[in-house]
């Protein structure tokens, strides 16, 4: 696998009695795929992964896989409340064709750096799979050093990105300076990617994506090839809504502009519930602006 480009962390689509509607995803990551991006990240924070049941996991990764046909790879996102619930969903998703996996901390129990360590070992040891460290300690309150990345990759050769969410650019350069191109690095804050890029990462595990893929690429690419301007110019007219990636109903504002792009709907899993009254108002306000304005 190679780790770079825009990867979305995809929804996870619902039907009207809240199970899974495997037809809607699949036309979704098609579409994304479509408009140029360079891999598919289902079950994420933003794919409600915590609601999802073990078996509803594996059939959304196949579901996944089916639907790209090969071309581009499926990265499934694995988090558990146990080590080995979290292994054992690796090894599915190895088994059901994905080629690469993005390892979350555990769940609610935050251990020390020992017990964290040994959590990614089990896990990212568990397959052959390309692995990438998910590293967001606003949302999980658990901070993956540089030095303690350097510690795992220095003990698994199939460790070979991070998603660096701590909204520090300064990550970045540490991490280059420690591992160098040993790990490819991506941002998984949608607000922080063209200043991230200036400083080496390459690539975007991104949220708005989901509603609009064709910027999101464009500004991946004008910044790999070093057109700040361009970049920026585009970047400016997205950050309002790029900003919805970056708070606390993160899932609900995302599904929300899918639905008002006309890919997605806007149903979400208890505990979250769709936003309503002034929060929503302002957040289509949000969307319509950025649609009428779209450059």
């Amino acid at each position: 696998m190679e780790w770079k480009g825009v990867i979305p962390a995809i929804t996870t689509q619902f039907k009207e009695d809240l199970s899974v509607d495997h037809e809607a995803i699949a036309k979704h990551v098609v579409w994304l795929v479509d408009n140029g991006c360079t891999g598919i990240l289902p079950l994420g924070s933003l794919g409600e992964g915590a609601t999802l049941r073990f078996d509803e996991k594996v059939a959304i990764m196949e579901t996944c896989v089916k639907a790209v046909a090969g071309r581009v790879p499926v990265v499934a996102g694995i988090s558990a409340l146990s080590t080995s619930e979290a292994a054992e969903l690796a090894q599915a998703a190895e088994r059901v064709g994905c080629q690469g996996l993005m390892v979350l901390p555990a769940y609610v129990y935050k251990g020390d750096w020992r017990e964290q360590k040994n959590h990614f070992n089990t896990v990212f040891q568990a397959t052959s799979l390309s692995c990438m460290l998910y590293n967001n300690p606003i949302a999980y309150m658990v901070d993956i050093t540089p030095e303690q990345l350097q510690e795992l990759a220095a003990e698994n050769a199939n460790l070979h990105s991070v998603k660096e969410s701590s909204a520090d650019v300064r990550r970045v350069t540490a991490i280059k300076f420690l591992l160098g191109d040993r790990i490819a690095i991506f941002v998984g804050v949608d607000d922080l990617f063209v200043e991230a890029a200036q400083m080496g990462a390459v690539g975007w595990i991104a949220g708005l994506v989901n509603a609009f893929p064709k910027e999101t690429v464009d500004v991946y690419n004008l910044c790999m090839e070093g057109k700040w301007a361009e970049a920026e110019a585009i970047y400016k007219w997205f950050l309002p809504l790029l900003k919805l990636d970056v708070v606390p109903k993160f899932v609900q504002l995302i599904k929300l502009t899918q639905q008002e792009v006309g890919w997605g709907h806007e149903r979400v899993r208890a505990p979250r519930m769709v936003i309503v009254g002034e929060e929503r108002e302002a957040t289509l306000k949000t969307i319509r602006d950025g649609l009428a304005n779209r450059p």
